[in-house]
């Protein structure tokens, strides 16, 4: 028996030699032998409400990695135990205690502050959580507990607020002294510049401290005050709910309401309540498959506007003219301008055409930016008059269907005119009114609209006079807000139509201009008069450039009449060079025809293997297109 117990002995003290070192036992040193049995009483001591907000796992930390002779019971230290008794949720009895809590549960329970529950075991108490504010309400409930309770309470707080206020009086007086030391000492540059940072860091965090204990005591202050004062006073706090009122609304909009599309409220600026001329840049969007054309209808979307206005379309030049534009560039910017609620610059601006929901193609139209609001631009386009001469002198002229009024004439007084034959002239004035009442004696109306105009030559009468100028196009001042609150849903609001859905709809056809089609320009040869000069000034003319009055020769003369007669020897080498001539161009038919049929043939060459290449690259293209079908059928099926 005695060889077995030192047996035992040395086991025990080899096994003490090979155990690992616990490292978390040098640091903090061996934890005290307590059972488990005692760590639980010690955990039961307190209430119910302290374990319901215990931080998840905070516990006691008992070392278990070592045998010890006197720690053999103890708990492992290194992990943390949670010694909360474990609650039965599946009971109905504690479902119904905590029932009161959630929304559906009864508040009036919730009001009372800092007194017994009646689902407690026992006579312990259980505290309530504070005040209580009901953020969809905004009705508060404060805490009615006990006087020593209270008092308590507030002792707390006034003991908390003191040990912050020491705290501040510490670190400002550190930071003080830290800032002294600073200015004696010479040191580097870098011990300066991070001290710098430190101090500044150190102000701000004060002043966030500062900031927030004064919003702290603000709050404390507005929650004593009533809800009426404290609204005059803070304001409206975010969360709040608002009634508002309206008055002289339309019944549509009631009788027609659709709970399942809200209505959003916005504000509106002091300037957007006003009406005026809009400048936007307008571009056409790139899926929308028509360009759009001026003075057609659209529906734009600005700010919290929607309504419907007729724009026209404009491009700047480059001397800063607004040109007017028919139709929207194809992958360009260009100017829009239109009638209706001003809106702020910057502001983005969708168009639709129709607000129909069974369209096969993009909805969206154009996207466009407000440039300027309330401001008339002078949009110009051009104008092409034509006028014919009814009188002609030297070199003035009247010219009639040009303009159709006097008034129109004063309007372009002094504006360039120019022939076809390329004769310029100005616009004078109108004619005199007995130039326009010869009709009037033959028993016709009086006839206005004939301008006096002047020349650089003599113009004749079957000359074509243009005028080429600029005119103001007037922007349409029309705009028709959206009314699809007041109508059902299932019906479309249906506003202006363009010219396109009206010519459809009645089934007219498009006018045509005879004057506008494209013509060839066929022009007579003008035959002039041959030059005469008078023989006063052929006698001051050089002979050079005297004209020769050669007399015409009925008969030729003789060395244009003489026959040639060769000799046998010039006869023989005008014979050879014809012989020769003949063979060259027998030579270069046959060569002629040789080619043609090479080239007849390699074109049938290159047409079958054009063919061949068509074919292969289809047989490519068709192997790809299956290949990526696998592919997205490989994806679709992935995803889902």
């Amino acid at each position: 028996m005695g060889n077995l117990s030192k047996w035992k002995e040395s086991l025990s003290e080899r096994t003490a030699a090979r155990r690992k070192i616990n490292l978390m036992q040098l640091v903090y040193g061996k934890p005290e032998s307590k059972s488990s049995d005692e760590m639980k009483e010690i955990s039961d001591e307190g209430s119910e409400d302290d374990e319901f907000f215990k931080p998840k796992g905070e516990g006691n930390k008992i070392s278990q990695e070592g045998i010890h002779e006197n720690d053999v019971d103890v708990d492992d230290c290194s992990k943390f135990l949670s010694n909360v008794s474990l609650k039965d949720w599946s009971s109905d009895d504690m479902v119904a205690s905590i029932r009161d809590r959630f929304v559906t549960g009864d508040w009036s329970k919730a009001s009372l502050r800092n007194q017994l529950s009646k689902g407690t075991d026992g006579d312990e108490d259980d505290e309530a959580f504070g005040d209580f504010e009901d953020l969809e309400t905004g009705q508060k409930y404060e805490s009615h507990g006990t006087d020593e309770v209270g008092g308590s309470r507030k002792d707390n707080d006034l003991a908390a607020e003191e040990r912050k206020l020491k705290k501040l009086a510490l670190r400002a007086k550190f930071d003080a002294q830290l800032d002294g030391s600073d200015e004696g000492n010479d040191g580097n540059d870098e011990t300066k510049v991070s001290r710098g940072q430190t101090n500044a860091s150190g102000f701000y965090d004060k002043l966030k401290e500062e900031m927030e204990l004064r919003k702290q005591v603000n709050i404390a202050e507005l929650n004593e005050l009533d809800e009426v004062t404290r609204v005059e006073i803070e304001g409206y706090r975010t969360g709040s709910y608002l009634r508002l009122e309206f008055r002289d609304v339309p019944f549509e909009m009631v009788e027609n309401f659709d709970p399942c599309h809200p209505i959003l409220v916005g504000g509106l600026a002091l300037g957007e309540e006003n009406v005026g001329y809009m400048q936007v840049r307008l571009k056409r969007h790139r899926w929308h498959k028509k360009v759009l054309k001026t003075r057609d209808p659209i529906i734009v979307s600005i700010g919290w506007r929607r309504y419907q206005t007729v724009p026209i379309y404009a491009i700047e030049d480059h001397n800063g003219r607004h040109r007017m534009l028919k139709y929207t560039p194809e992958h360009m910017h260009c100017l829009a301008m239109f009638w209706g609620p001003l809106a702020p610059p910057h502001t983005g601006v969708v168009a639709i055409q129709n607000l129909s929901s069974n369209q096969a193609s993009f909805r969206i139209t154009a996207t466009a930016t407000v440039m300027e609001f309330n401001h008339a631009a002078r949009i110009v386009k051009k104008i092409k008059l034509v006028g014919y001469a009814c009188k002609i002198f030297k070199k003035t002229a009247f010219i009639e269907e040009m303009f159709t009024s006097n008034l129109e004439i004063a309007r372009f007084e002094g504006a360039a005119i120019r022939t076809v034959s390329g004769i310029r002239g100005q616009v004078k004035k109108a004619a005199k009114e007995e130039i326009g009442n010869k009709s009037k004696k033959k028993g016709g109306p009086t006839r206005e609209g004939i301008a006096r105009c002047t020349f650089e030559d003599k113009i004749k009468k079957g000359d074509i006079v243009f005028l080429r100028a600029w005119t103001q196009v007037e922007v349409p001042q029309f705009y028709n807000p959206l009314t699809t609150a007041l109508q059902p849903r299932n019906e479309t609001w249906q506003g202006m139509k363009t010219v396109s859905e009206l010519r459809w709809e009645k089934n007219l056809p498009v006018p045509v201009n005879k004057d506008s089609l494209y013509k060839p320009i066929e022009r007579k040869q003008r035959k002039f008069n041959p030059l005469v000069i008078p023989k006063s000034l052929q006698a001051a003319l050089p002979f050079a450039s005297k004209p020769k009055d050669i007399p015409f020769r009925k008969r030729s003369l003789l060395e244009n009449r003489r026959a040639v007669v060769m000799e046998p020897k010039e006869r023989k080498v005008h014979a050879l060079v014809q012989h020769l001539q003949l063979i060259r161009s027998e030579k270069m038919k046959k060569q002629k025809i040789k080619d043609d049929v090479k080239r007849k043939a390699r074109a049938v060459e290159l047409a079958k293997e054009e063919q061949i290449s068509k074919k292969r690259q289809r047989e490519e293209r068709r192997g790809r297109y299956i290949e990526q079908e696998k592919q997205n059928k490989k994806i679709r099926r992935t995803e889902s």
